[in-house]
């Protein structure tokens, strides 16, 4: 399992936990495919932004996932 920092581990339609920016306070995760990758440095300390393919949700990538 990988955190999601780095843009290039992170692929279309891998599974990943992200952080919605209304969970921010309290760390909950949602868990999803990604649909779309919004950040476009190579790298960020919070995770790289992304949006899923379930409800189209948008948040900060924590895990990617072995599926």
């Amino acid at each position: 399992m990988k955190n999601g920092t780095l843009r290039a581990d992170i692929q279309i339609g891998a599974l990943v936990d992200i952080v919605l920016k209304k969970d921010q306070p309290t760390g909950k995760l949602t868990r999803g495919h990604v649909k779309r990758i919004l950040t476009k440095s190579p790298n960020h300390p919070h995770g790289i932004k992304v949006m899923l393919e379930e409800q189209e949700q948008v948040g900060r990538v924590k895990n990617i996932l072995k599926e």
